[in-house]
Formats: C-alpha cells, structure tokens, sequence
C-alpha cells in the first residue's frame, strides 16, 4: 500500500513577522511599485559590481580603492540599481568597507527619487572572508565533520555580526548543494552528501545568520547556494552538465533547499548549469513551480555571475542577450548578477515595452527584492553605527572559531592506539601543508583563491607553529619536504627522520575554487605521496594530517601511517586545533560527513544500492571505500547497548520511539555522535543500503551513561516515487545504531 503525504515544506512555514506586520510591511510594497517607473523597476532587479561605481585599483591595497561620484550618481540616478556587490580580489578593512558602503548608501537614500536603499551582498562562506582581520571558521565541510548544528548555528551568528560590521547585509552564504560528487571543486563548501545532515547544518547556519528577527543590526540575509542540483555534474568539473530524474532531485538535492525555505531563508542564488538539457536560469519548472508555487518561497532569486548572458554566449539557448533576458527573467529570476554594466536594464526595458516580458512579472520581482529590503530593516537603518561591533574580531569568537575547528577534526586511523603523542619525544613535522596558513583556511579567505600569503593574519598558527607551541623548538624538527607539486627536500626530511620519534606529515591540496579548481585525477599529488613513501623506509610511525578541498585517493600510503586525522579546511585555528588533538590536549570528537574513497573510480555514498556492491565475481563486496561515512575515532571507548523501540507495528497516523544507551567505557571525557539510520526493506522504487534519519552529539565523562531517544514518524520513511510524489509505503523497515538493529512494520 502506498500511503501519500504532503510534503512537510508545505504545511509548516516559518516567518519570522506578525501577520499583522507582513500586511503593513506588503501595503508599503505596495505603495512603491505604485509610484514607480519601469526604469525605476528594473534597475531594482540589476546587481553591479563595486567597481562599477569606484576607482582605483581594485581592493590591490586598503588606501586605492574609493567611490567615484560621478560612477555612483550614474548607477544609482539613472539606472537606478538596486544591488551591488563585492568581487575584488583582496580584502578590506571593515572601516574601508564602512566609508564605500555608506557613501553609496547615502546617494541611493537621500539623492534618488525612491530613496530605496541598496542591498549589498558578499561571499561571506565562513566567516567575513573579505574584511581583514575577521574570524575565519572552518570551511563547511569541516563545520559538517562536528555534527553539531549549536556550533554551526554560533558561527553563523559571529559570521553575520562580523558581516554586518562591514555594513553589509546580504550573505551569499550558506552552500546547500550535496558533496556527492568528490572531483566538484566545491566540495569544501558543501556540508556533505546526505540530504538530512546537509539540511539540518543548513538550517542552523541560517538561524545564526537570521536570528528570529531579520531587522536587527546584528543579522544578515542568508543566501541558498546553488539551487538545485549544481554539485552533481558528470564530469566532476564546475558549471558542467548535469543529468538528474526530478525523481532524486526532490528526494536528495531539494531536501535542504526545502528545509532552508521553510525556515525563513530570504534569497536563493541559482545553478549556473544545466540540468537535463535546460539552463536553471532558463528554467520555469525548477525556479518558479518548485521554489516559488510548491516550497512557497516569498524571498527573491538571484542568478550567479553572468549567467544570464550565458543563456547565449555559453549554452546556446538564446540567439542573443536580449531573448536571455526575456527566457530568464519568465523563468522567475528576480534579480541579474549583471555584473559587469547595465545592458541588461536596457534589455529589460524593452522586452517590457515589446511584450515579451510581462509587467506582472516585473512586479513580482520588485515585490520581492523589497520585502528583503523591509525584513532587513534597510530604509530605517541602510548601515549602522560602525562603533555598535566591539566584539569584532574578539577573543570570544576567536575562541568560538577554536571550539568549532576543535570538534571538526577527525582521527580516521589509530592503529595501537599511538595518538595522542607523547609530548616528551622529538617529532619531524614536514609536508605541503605544515608551515601555511592557506590550506587550513581554503578558497574564499581574504582573497578568493586563498593562495597567496601577503595577506594572511599574523597572530594564527600553522600547524608547525602549534607543535612548536605544544613541544618546545628543542623537540620539534621541520624540513618542508615538498610544495603542492614540487619536491623541495624529501631527501633532508628523510635524513632528519632518524634523529625523530614520529614524523607528522602535513599532506595538503592547493586551495581553488570555482573552475580554477577543476582537476583531472583525485589521487593526491604524486611528490607528496612519495615523501611519505621516502619518510616510511625509516621505520619511524608516521602520522597523515589531511588538509583538502575534497578526498584526494591516500590508498597507497594509507598502510604506510599508523595515524591519519582528517583536518579538511579548518579555519584560522585550525593549527592550534590540529596539534591540540594530535598531543592529547583535546579529544577528537569529528565524524566523516562523507565517504572517503579508495579509489579514483569508485565514487559509492553510504546509502547505496543492493545493487552496486557486485563485484566482478558477482559477489556483494564491492563497496570498499578507505573510511565510510559518519566514522571518527576518539581518544576513549564507547559502548552501545540495549536498543529497543516502543512498537513493533505503527500506522501512518502513529510515531515510533527508538531508545539506545551510551556509556563512555574509557579513561578520559569525550563526545560521540549517535547516528540512527533506517532501512526500508522492500519498495517500488530500490531502497537505499541506509539512510540517516536522526543524529544528536553527547558529551561523557569517563564512566558515565545516558540514554538517547530518537522518534520515527512516517514521514520520515518516505521517498520520491517514479511520478515524483513524496510517499511512504506500506512494509517492513530496520532501525540501525551502531551495529545494533530492530525492525518494525508500518501498516495499513
């Protein structure tokens, strides 16, 4: 029996306003698109660049860059703009970003016709990334790897108080998109590959970002990356084509979307690829009948850079700017990252004035770029006080950022149990990433790529530096061994090897983003999987720290390590972080938010299908990936016991209550993340090996005990069947923890 359910996103929405106050705040709506052109209307709908309104060299140092009055008078009187936003290479002091923002600010409320403030957006991924100076957390890979969304959602309020600091109150933050696909050279940014991690770490990054009153000077706008879809092309490379039934796209890549909707997001920026043949940005179905009719999105969508342009310089579904205009604006794009100059106001204007656009539609797009505005609270407060942030930079986030790095990192291998390391023997640490600040920080830090040095902090450690910290210069021995790709001296770190106990090596991905990250081969770079080769004829233990953008294949020297900790991108503290765990000041707590392959052409996830674990004997063993989804390992011993459900039969109308004990059989505290996952056994459409359903971190001291309960409701069963339908089906389903199981059957 198949028993179909409305989708959860579309009973339950959350705003953030009284009722009362959404009809004052749609009557002033109103009021402005009554007593506006057209020109007044599409200029609303158009965001620029900051160099299009400055002169200088851009952001080359903090004293060039400076608004051009004539630039701004041009942009904002006479075309009317209502959004501009950061995209200059290096980072500013928050006062610079104060002086550039309020000026514009001023001229947009005091000097147009409207006095409609400008929103002004930036990539603030984790934390305020182009404001020197600021906290800069884990990337959102690492933020998965804590399992907490407490910590997630407390970054996501320093991140916006920093943000907001700058006078700036749009984030493009946070990335929703799935980590399947392990060559997307996004993958950092994601939190993840399943859909219900990814949606429950989406949801409290959001509320930290938007707090429960989106007019307060303290909170910024979120911005759902890239809807939908955008990380799963074929080839692995950025903006590539994408090939997805609406049927996975709904059950896997929606859900965080979905989630992040119904808990008030405020904007969307869209998939700069295609799906199936269509450009998102061309596409009607996805952008309006999904987000804006079904998940009853009130917020606006904004392309990604140029991408309406694209529709026919790149995918070739326009004869010319002007239908790309037309084709994207009727699909429900609201607002064009232009970004370069305003043609595509001139180009909007007269599809208006042709027919080919239609004025209810331009509307709507107003309607919602306002309502952002209002929520924010600009035409009170277009920027706030520069002196109202004294926590800016603080030692209380720079601790926050510590804690965040600290429950981030992962010890994927112990073998007899030789971390932590004794503080009292010499140890060579070496590798590409052990003196640099840039690979624990990644893409999207103080410059885009994150790989120049001139700009990082002066104050944060690298991994080397913390060593130091933790043992002494006397006991800590560093050769460099090897750049990204380059040897620079395996030979002397060999050699120095023999005067060392244990040997850190600090393996790391050069930090990308975007296209400038796409790569051919996922195995790590060969010079650096031979240091390690060379460093293990010494017979000294070996301990692996991982600093990647993605998995890189470690397949052929995992044997070789008795330790390897998975670090990915964790912030500016990432280095404290890292030697904190390695020399046992701090117990390692984090669990993989995805599955570590083995090999370059095995790409399985956990929840997998009966189906690909064929071998080619035509065995089922063929899922072998290095480390498997949600494992970590920990200083202490936990013990799972005494799983039980409450029933062993439910109904639609009924919820199951899953109860599990805990116990902490170590010598030492620690935190351990409980996973539930549920198997259905039989359905119409193949059913997953398993699926995460819910998961909650407990901290215990040595010794102690706590029993978890988790509750199972039919909707939490279902899926997307062949005609696109959330449904749960009648059957047998298996609850699993730890190795433990219980199966229950949902009845008619």
């Amino acid at each position: 029996m198949n028993i179909k359910l409305i989708p959860l996103s579309l009973l339950c929405l959350f705003y953030t306003t009284s009722p009362a106050q959404q009809n004052a705040d749609e009557a002033t709506i109103d009021k402005l698109i009554a007593q506006m052109t057209l020109a007044e209307k599409v200029g609303q709908m158009t965001q620029l660049t900051l160099d299009k309104v400055a002169k200088g060299k851009e952001f080359d140092d903090n004293k060039t860059m400076e608004i051009d009055p004539q630039k701004l008078d041009s942009v904002l009187l006479h075309y009317h703009v209502g959004s501009i936003l950061n995209t200059g290479t290096y980072a500013l002091p928050r006062e610079k970003w104060y002086e550039l923002i309020s000026q514009i600010q001023k001229v947009a409320t005091q000097k147009t016709r409207m006095k409609i403030p400008v929103l002004y957006g930036i990539d603030a991924i984790h934390g305020a990334t182009f404001t020197a100076g600021s906290t800069i957390f884990p990337q959102e890979l690492a933020m998965a790897a804590t399992w907490n969304p407490s910590l997630v959602e407390k970054a996501g309020a320093i991140s916006a108080y920093e943000v907001r600091a700058s006078a700036i109150p749009w984030n493009f933050s946070p990335v929703l998109d799935l980590g399947r696909q392990p060559l997307w050279s996004r993958f950092f940014e994601t939190f993840g590959e399943d859909p219900y991690l990814v949606a429950q770490m989406g949801k409290a990054i959001i509320h930290g970002y938007q707090g429960d009153d989106f007019n307060h000077p303290e909170k910024v706008a979120a911005c759902l990356k890239h809807y939908v879809g955008y990380s799963n092309s074929v080839s692995g490379k950025d903006r590539s084509p994408i090939l997805m039934p609406e049927r996975l796209l709904r059950e896997y890549y929606l859900v965080p979307f979905a989630e992040a909707v119904k808990n008030g997001a405020m904007t969307v920026m869209v998939n700069s690829a295609e799906i199936n043949g269509t450009p998102v940005h061309a596409d009607y179905h996805i952008i309006t009948e999904i987000l804006k009719q079904e998940l009853k999105f009130d917020g606006f969508a904004v392309t990604d850079w140029e991408d309406i342009i694209m529709l026919y310089s790149v995918h070739n579904v326009a004869a010319n700017y002007k239908d790309a205009v037309a084709m994207a604006i009727n699909a429900g794009i609201d607002m064009s990252m232009t970004p370069s100059d305003v043609t595509f106001c001139k180009l909007l204007i007269e599809n208006v004035n042709e027919g080919k656009v239609a004025m209810s539609r331009i509307d709507d797009a107003v309607r919602r770029i306002l309502r952002v505005k209002i929520k924010l609270g600009l035409f009170e407060h277009p920027y706030y006080d520069a002196k109202m942030y004294p926590k800016f930079a603080s030692p209380e986030f720079s601790n926050q950022n510590y804690l965040t790095a600290l429950e981030s990192v992962t010890l994927l291998k112990n073998n007899n149990n030789i971390m932590p390391l004794s503080k009292g023997k010499k140890v060579l640490v070496t590798g590409a990433g052990a003196n640099l600040l840039n690979p624990l920080n990644g893409a999207w830090t103080y410059t885009w790529q994150g790989v120049e040095t001139k700009h990082n902090p002066k104050d944060k450690k690298t991994v080397l530096q913390a060593i130091q910290d933790e043992l002494g210069a006397d006991k800590t021995i560093y050769v460099e061994g090897t750049s990204y790709d380059k040897d620079i001296n395996t030979a002397e770190a060999v050699k120095q090897a023999q005067n060392a106990d244990y040997i850190v090596v600090v393996l790391a991905e050069k930090p990308s983003a975007e296209k400038p990250g796409d790569i051919e081969d996922l195995t790590m770079d060969r010079t650096q999987l031979n240091l390690v080769k060379e460093l293990a004829k010494s017979g000294k233990p070996i301990v692996l720290v991982l600093l990647e953008n993605r998995p890189r294949i470690i397949s052929e020297i995992e044997p070789l390590a008795a330790a390897v900790v998975m670090a990915y991108h964790p912030g500016n503290e990432g280095g404290r972080a890292i030697a904190e765990i390695l020399f046992g000041d701090a117990n390692p707590s984090g669990k993989l938010p995805f599955t570590y392959p083995r090999f370059t052409g095995s790409f399985t996830t956990y929840d997998y299908k009966k189906s690909e674990t064929r071998d080619i004997n035509f065995k089922f063993n063929a899922v072998n990936p290095q480390f498997t989804f949600g494992s970590g390992l920990s200083y202490t011993t936990f013990q799972y016991s005494d799983l039980s459900i409450d029933k062993t039969k439910i109904t639609l109308n009924d919820s199951l209550t899953v109860t599990v004990k805990l116990t902490n059989t170590g010598a030492r505290e620690g935190k351990e993340v409980v996973q539930m996952y549920v198997r259905d056994e039989v359905a119409s459409i193949t059913p997953s090996n398993k699926r995460l359903r819910a998961f909650s971190k407990v901290n215990l001291k040595a010794g102690e005990s706590t029993t978890l309960s988790f509750v199972i409701h039919p909707k939490d069963l279902a899926f997307v069947n062949a005609k696109n339908e959330w449904i749960t089906e009648a059957g047998d389903f298996t609850v699993m923890i730890d190795g433990m199981s219980k199966g229950f059957l949902l009845s008619k």
